[in-house]
């Protein structure tokens, strides 16, 4: 008889309590693997997402704010500069390219970007730029018209020829509606990026929006600027952030990004120590599973002895045993891992317009696996022990 037909046999005799100790498992495994991808291609994404851009010039404050705010849109602006200081840096020789950008309204909560037809020429990311969809164009500068990325798009149902009242402030209030009306002549291709959640239109279509601080007119909320050279950005970080007091210069946007996720980092290790307890957890369920069965299989046990079997064949037998459980658990992992990475993709995809890939092959899909797996090859030790020092008399002799 050979060993996996003894495990075989085992397993199938144990069902019950073999599927929920493999569900057990999944569920560990499940989790320790979408929690690594998560905080991993999350600090990847985040971290390596600049539209392109080198740095932000926008009002005196924190450079993450800034960030967030003029790359991200999540945050509100900390402040608008002049159209001076837009030329000044605009004009500067270190500088490859410069574009506005205006924020302060939004359309059912998606936020809307003034900016200029020229933002759409940089590269966002190598060899890619932003393209409109066939059937679209780009907005004419001066004009109440909008191009909408492909994610608000879809969600609120805006196509070419499609028109809409522009709501006052980042947050959406039905009493706040503007008058004016835009009309969408394009949308965006998808892009993978925070873009495809904002409804673009032209600067100062959102400049001089009624209800507007007029005075206010020709300000814009923040710079995104394209550099010559890394060298450029020391030059300016020195001429804006050290020696004057007004402007903030965001230089590099990924520093900005890495420290915000370095400060959360201990919620990345307690997320981690979560999963990994989940799996001892789950060790333990196996564990406890085939050392309470040992009483029933004693016979079992001794049968296989009295036939020929050796001691070691039965010890390995139950460690085997113990390893093909969770084996099968993290099979099913797969399924648990594909559940809550789908759905945590699609949160941070609606909230931030940054994409995770469940289907991105990962280290994590290899060593998880192997390391549950030979945790409850361990778990199965000490039942394997119980079954090892059996006494054969005693499970043959007939039970009263």
């Amino acid at each position: 008889m050979t060993l996996w037909l003894i495990v075989r046999r085992s397993l199938r005799q144990h069902l019950l309590s073999t599927v929920v100790t493999a569900v057990s498992i999944a569920l560990a495994g499940g989790l320790l693997m979408s929690v690594w991808v998560v905080k991993r291609q999350a600090h990847e994404t985040f971290t390596g997402q600049s539209g392109g851009w080198d740095a932000v010039l926008g009002a005196r404050g924190a450079k993450l704010q800034l960030v967030l705010n003029a790359i991200f849109h999540l945050e509100s602006s900390p402040g608008n500069i002049s159209p001076d200081d837009y030329e000044a840096i605009k004009t500067n020789r270190m500088v490859a390219a410069a574009v506005p950008i205006a924020v302060g309204d939004n359309y059912r909560g998606y936020r809307l970007v003034g900016t200029l037809t020229n933002f759409f020429d940089v590269e966002f990311a190598p060899k890619r730029r932003f393209a409109v969809s066939p059937g679209g164009r780009m907005f004419d500068d001066g004009y109440r018209e909008a191009v909408v990325g492909s994610f608000a798009a879809r969600q609120l149902g805006l196509k070419v020829g499609s028109e809409f009242h522009p709501y006052h402030g980042l947050n959406f209030d039905p009493k706040a509606q503007h008058e004016e009306v835009y009309v969408v002549v394009g949308v965006l291709e998808p892009s993978n990026t925070p873009a495809d959640r904002v409804i673009w239109i032209p600067m100062a279509g959102l400049q001089n929006m009624s209800g507007h601080d007029a005075a206010a007119a020709a300000d814009v909320s923040a710079v995104l600027v394209k550099l010559h050279s890394p060298i450029a950005g020391q030059q300016l970080d020195m001429l804006y952030n050290r020696q004057g007091n007004r402007l903030t210069f965001a230089w590099p946007i990924a520093k900005q990004m890495a420290d915000l996720f370095d400060k959360f980092g201990w919620f990345d290790a307690v997320l981690a120590i979560v999963a990994w307890l989940v799996a001892l957890v789950a060790t333990g369920a196996v564990l406890a599973s085939l050392y309470n069965s040992m009483n029933s299989r004693r016979r079992d046990i001794a049968i296989l002895r009295a036939l020929g079997a050796r001691r070691r064949t039965v010890f390995a037998a139950i460690v085997f045993e113990s390893a093909t459980i969770a084996a099968l658990g993290m099979l099913l992992s797969f399924a648990v891992y594909g559940a809550i990475l789908f759905a945590a993709a699609t949160v941070i995809r609606a909230q931030t317009g940054v994409v995770l890939d469940p289907l991105q092959p990962d280290a994590v899909w290899v060593w998880a696996p192997a390391a549950l797996i030979g945790l409850g090859a361990l778990a199965g030790i000490i039942p394997a022990l119980k079954a090892y020092g059996a006494d054969v008399a005693a499970g043959l002799a007939p039970e009263s």
